[in-house]
């Protein structure tokens, strides 16, 4: 039997959601509901709008369009704005790969109609061709200090384009952008790179990062298990080794 605090919580982030599964996976359902909308909300305070937006980044890292739509609808009526839930899918691109966010900013499109959102969107650009690697390289150095001009020193000449391309797409282009704060939006790049797996250099990275912008160790422990229930085991266990490495205590 599904808990009353599970139902609750489901009906609050998901209201007149029923899964296809319900008829012929009730089983299934019933024990992931209980960990995942139960005993993985009670175990933390982290509030319900961070929640739903690192789980929506977790989703598009993880592939998992049918529950990107699940929680796009959650975010919409809980409180996130048609704007952050746009510049998650945004963010996404830098660090995902366009080819794997395409299909999930069309499904926001087709969601934002759904609840009457005129689209496009006001723009939330900061940058443009002239400033954009300068204030990417601006950004990053305020997020990571000293470690940006390590990086390019010790770039090889015939990679130290790729370096530029990092501060002036993924940051110029991405993380400049208004809409959400770096603090949230150092979260959800966490949220990301540990749902992909196989990033567990840029994860310690990242880490130093939160830190650096004021996320606790402990709101990435809360964050990486609220993600637990979508990700899986191994993927966590890897985001707190991690965690562990870059903050022992």
């Amino acid at each position: 039997m599904i808990s009353e605090t599970a139902q609750m919580n489901h009906d609050l982030l998901c209201p007149d959601y029923s899964s296809k599964a319900k008829e012929t996976d009730a089983e299934l359902l019933e024990i992931f509901d209980n960990f995942a909308f139960d005993e993985v909300i009670a175990h933390d305070n982290i509030d319900t709008k961070t929640r739903i937006m690192v789980i929506v980044a977790s989703t598009i890292a993880s592939q998992a369009l049918t529950e990107f739509k699940m929680f796009v609808n959650a975010a919409l009526t809980n409180g996130v704005t048609p704007v952050e839930v746009k510049e998650i899918v945004y963010q996404s691109v830098p660090y995902v790969g366009i080819a794997k966010v395409i299909d999930f900013l069309y499904a926001t499109n087709e969601l934002c109609k759904e609840h009457d959102i005129v689209l496009p969107l006001e723009s939330q650009s900061t940058t443009n061709p002239e400033n954009r690697y300068e204030k990417g390289l601006a950004l990053q150095k305020a997020i990571f200090g000293d470690l940006i001009d390590t990086m390019y020193e010790a770039s090889p000449k015939n990679q130290l384009h790729i370096q530029k391309y990092l501060s002036a797409n993924c940051f110029g282009d991405y993380l400049t952008r208004s809409g959400l704060d770096i603090k949230t939006r150092e979260l959800l790049t966490y949220a990301m790179l540990i749902s992909m797996g196989g990033t567990e250099s840029q994860v310690k990275g990242h880490i130093l990062g939160n830190v650096n912008v004021g996320n606790t160790k402990e709101t990435l422990i809360a964050v990486t298990t609220q993600l637990l229930p979508y990700i899986g085991y191994p993927r966590s266990l890897n985001a707190l080794k991690c965690l562990n490495d870059v903050i022992p205590k």
